[in-house]
């Protein structure tokens, strides 16, 4: 977990090398059910091509239809899910369901000004239109408000491990593989 421009992608592809373990991303696992027209990615793609997110018991569903597959035996890294307090508590439904549990929930943390700084200059860089400042501050808002709730759910739990995502790129993957281990 963490906010808009702090990482979380590529730790997530560096920790799943490290592990050999699955990187399971919500974006993708959704664009492969509508791309294989599959009844569940089918009403996913309805959502989405109304501009809306994809409610909650659908997103579940996707997930546990992904989190059976067997490349999800040996572990998996969930990155985009859960954003949500409903989304957390099904997905604790839907891992005692197949026998598995969470080893830790990673929240990456990092000024919110140096993330704006950061996306700004990758939006200037990648000719990004979604990395405006103004775009940015909503996104951050966003995270704050529907996210960072999972944050005190998952302490709660004694499974929050918080990293400094500031640094170099090897640094913050260390911080991560230190937590971890």
């Amino acid at each position: 977990m963490g906010p808009p421009g702090v990482g979380k992608g590529t730790q997530a592809a560096r920790i799943e090398n490290h592990f050999s373990i699955i990187h399971l991303s919500t974006g993708e696992i959704l664009r492969e059910e509508m791309k294989a027209e599959t009844s569940i990615g089918k009403q996913a793609k309805d959502f989405c091509d109304s501009g809306q997110l994809v409610p909650d018991p659908i997103l579940l569903d996707i997930i546990e239809h992904r989190l059976f597959h067997d490349d999800c035996k040996n572990g998996f890294l969930l990155d985009g899910f859960p954003r949500t307090l409903p989304q957390a508590t099904g997905l604790d439904t839907i891992l005692k369901d197949i026998n598995q549990e969470l080893d830790c929930a990673i929240s990456l943390v990092a000024d919110e000004g140096e993330l704006v700084s950061r996306l700004v200059q990758r939006g200037k860089e990648l000719g990004r239109s979604d990395d405006s400042e103004e775009i940015i501050q909503h996104r951050q808002k966003i995270y704050w408000d529907q996210t960072a709730p999972l944050l005190d759910f998952y302490r709660n739990k004694g499974l929050l491990k918080e990293v400094d995502g500031i640094g170099d790129i090897s640094e913050i993957t260390n911080r991560i593989l230190k937590v971890l281990q």
